[in-house]
């Protein structure tokens, strides 16, 4: 989506995407307020695909920083229209002890406009260094949200206090936000220099052509939603060797023969699932909220069923970043273009991302984000639509850049297995680092999903 043309092009989707939709049935009346199920998702759709744009332009907010801020941001918007749901309950005064506002169920709120705010007022708490231009589309969504509101007839009076209502949710979530000191504003402080890798055989350092230094090395200390410590641990990766009849040997040699040379279906599969460049795609995190964006339209969702899944979705995800970068720091393990270059082929090069112009990312390989990152929405999303739903993953279908040419998939578990499986064609991972990497989103989501949402 070419970001000039923006908020037209989001505003005409929730149009079609309402159109698409049984109406919603509102009417403001003097009665109670109507129950958060009887709206559409056309405020979360819009806001999330919002998201995708800044979230491609912000700088710091690389896997895991995007997944925090996604996690906090959904819970936000779950516990503004929490009051006015049947099927689920506001959980964050029980689980995590928050003092969120209550209404006064004496007069009326109209949900929508307090997600809208809640949106509103999370994004600017997260995004206070993106661009003026994206920042103006914050303030136009908001505002043209409003407008529409009112045009439907909800009144001043119901609309100010349904604002006031999610901006004070809002606040005491992002207030809570920041006390957690390792994760608050991490997005400022991406590769701290304080941090120094362990050397050794095996073990990662900084990688040629740009040695960049670590990301986010001390991300494990960031609190997490439902995962425990122990959790946040992964198994124990396989031995290093440079033995050819060693499984690690052969974990590399696969990398090394499966990349040179590339066919075309492992070529389409690493670059459509890639989410991984500055400026031209999202990040690996938002990649699941583009799909599950498109799962809320295509199985017309209402605002109840949708903001609760992004809600678990960005907890997951969270808690999934976590666990992975935990595990990646522990252990230390190298990418295989240091050890194919080292022991294989001393002039190997990963096909697909010198055609990028791309470096080594620059951390740890073992376990993949990726991986943990489509596990963790896998889990969450088969838990709200089912484990036997399929779907078509249009999020590149315009991209000349590089393949984005649709891929259909019969379940979720599928998607998230190819899109683990992706980093080995690219030539960043090895088979342990997806296995390991969807076993801990697979975690991740049960730990989510236990949580006590329903009523």
């Amino acid at each position: 989506m070419q970001q000039k043309n923006f908020l037209k092009l989001v505003l005409f989707a929730v149009v079609i995407f309402v159109a698409s939709c049984r109406p919603d049935p509102f009417q403001y009346t003097n009665g109670a307020s109507a129950a958060t199920a009887t709206f559409s998702a056309d405020t979360p759709y819009a806001w999330n695909e919002l998201f995708l744009v800044i979230d491609r332009n912000s700088a710091g907010y690389r896997p895991p920083a995007a997944a925090r801020m996604l996690g906090y941001t959904y819970l936000a918007v779950y516990e503004s229209v929490a009051p006015g749901m049947t099927a689920y309950k506001p959980m964050a005064n029980q689980t995590y002890r928050l003092n969120i506002p209550t209404i006064d169920r004496s007069v009326q709120y109209y949900w929508p406009e307090a997600a809208n705010a809640a949106y509103g007022y999370m994004f600017r708490q997260f995004y206070p260094n993106i661009s003026a231009t994206d920042q103006t589309k914050i303030a136009d969504l908001e505002a043209k949200f409003e407008a529409d509101f009112t045009a439907k007839g909800v009144n001043g009076e119901v609309m100010s206090r349904s604002r006031d209502f999610g901006r004070a949710v809002a606040k005491v979530i992002f207030d809570w936000s920041a006390t957690d000191i390792n994760g608050h504003e991490a997005y400022l402080r991406t590769q701290p220099t304080d941090y120094t890798p362990p050397t050794g055989a095996g073990l990662w350092s900084p990688s040629a052509p740009d040695f960049s230094r670590a990301l986010f090395p001390y991300w494990g200390r960031v609190r997490s939603f439902a995962i425990s410590d122990a959790d946040k641990l992964g198994r124990r990766p396989i031995a290093f060797s440079t033995s050819p009849e060693s499984q690690y040997f052969g974990q590399m040699n696969e990398v090394a023969t499966i990349n040179t040379p590339l066919s075309y279906e492992n070529k389409w599969i690493a670059q459509f699932w890639g989410d991984d460049i500055f400026r031209l795609t999202f990040e690996p995190a938002a990649r699941w909220v583009a799909i599950a964006d498109q799962l809320v339209i295509a199985k017309r969702t209402n605002m109840e069923t949708s903001v609760f899944l992004f809600a678990k979705l960005g907890m997951a995800l969270c808690d999934g970043g976590i666990s992975a970068w935990n595990t990646k720091y522990y252990y230390n393990t190298e990418r295989p273009y240091d050890y194919i270059r080292g022991n294989i082929r001393a002039n190997w090069t990963s096909e697909l991302l010198t055609l990028h112009n791309c470096n080594n990312p620059p951390f740890p390989g073992y376990p993949s984000g990726h991986a943990t990152f489509g596990a963790a929405a896998a889990g969450v999303m088969n838990s709200v639509f089912g484990k036997n739903t399929g779907f078509t993953d249009n999020c590149h279908k315009d991209r000349t850049e590089f393949i984005g040419t649709p891929r259909t998939f019969r379940n979720f578990d599928v998607a998230a297995k190819e899109n683990a499986f992706s980093r080995i064609p690219l030539g960043v991972h090895i088979r342990q680092d997806a296995d390991e990497g969807l076993r801990l989103g697979y975690l991740a989501a049960d730990r989510v999903n236990a949580l006590p949402w329903r009523r």
